[in-house]
């Protein structure tokens, strides 16, 4: 079985950032700084490094500052090279590697995470990709979350899902995983935000996917689900009953930066690290 190669990733950042008011009346929440990068950033190094070349950012009204941000600042790097600051003056170029290209898509109202997706059907082009919620802060082991994806999805063909254990009232947060009938990473179903008392297991899918191309026509025909919108969880329960889905636990740990206290606690767990790196 030939399997494509997955080049391309979504980023879904077209939400308002409510939670951060008024921090993100004018600025982007994908750009809050975790210490002195912004969570849009380091969600890109993660699908960079996982191989992916082309990343489609799903937008909204002014959200314009993350197109510059990964854009050329060509006065910004001259006039630090002029002070002799070559060191900042790389790192702002380097921002993107050559051969990256980035493709702005606009998400004209927002209807929900699985119209987003929809919103880059036209540049996926029918080819697998990834999708990367900014929100979702990792740390990983290894080559990254996005990378233990493409693994999965280079053994099977199959939709892979990143996961989680939750515990106690939270597991309604989530979309959250039906086990499949045998043991191991195949998925049966995948439930968006049940009861505690109605979850099925407790394993919760986290912002970091590889999906195949076909969702979109799942998407494009179906009804408003939880909180009227259109979810992506509900589209990736038909391809499990498909028994096309999969899960991969995730080799680190996660932040919930959709929240405040989440994003506090990422700030924490970077800046300790930074003064006490692993050897």
């Amino acid at each position: 079985m030939s399997i494509t190669k997955i080049r391309k990733a979504v980023f879904p950042v077209a939400g308002f950032g409510t939670r951060f008011l008024p921090a993100t009346k004018a600025m982007p929440k994908e750009l809050l700084p975790i210490v002195d990068k912004p969570l849009i950033q380091y969600a890109v190094e993660e699908a960079i490094a996982a191989g992916i070349d082309t990343l489609i950012f799903v937008t909204g009204r002014n959200k314009r500052a993350i197109e510059d941000h990964f854009d050329n600042n060509q006065e910004l790097e001259m006039a630090l090279r002029v002070k002799g600051k070559h060191a900042q003056a790389d790192m702002i170029k380097n921002i993107l590697p050559p051969g990256v290209e980035c493709i702005f898509v606009r998400q004209p109202e927002q209807l929900g995470l699985g119209h987003a997706v929809l919103c880059a059907e036209r540049v996926v082009s029918g080819d697998p990709f990834a999708v990367l919620l900014a929100d979702d802060f990792l740390t990983f082991d290894g080559a990254g979350v996005t990378q233990d994806l493409v693994s999965g999805f280079d053994r099977t063909g199959k939709t892979q899902l990143s996961v989680i254990e939750v515990s106690g009232p939270n597991i309604s947060k989530y979309g959250v995983i039906v086990p499949g009938a045998q043991p191991g990473s195949v998925v049966a179903g995948l439930v968006e935000k049940p009861s505690p008392q109605g979850a099925p297991s407790n394993l919760a899918s986290i912002g970091r996917y590889i999906l195949t191309p076909d969702i979109f026509d799942i998407l494009r025909n179906q009804p408003a689900g939880a909180g009227g919108e259109i979810q992506l969880a509900d589209a990736i329960n038909v391809q499990a009953a498909r028994g096309e889905v999969e899960a991969v636990r995730l080799n680190g740990r996660r932040f919930d930066c959709g929240s405040v206290e989440g994003y506090l606690d990422a700030i924490m767990h970077v800046a300790d690290r930074r003064r006490s790196p692993r050897t």
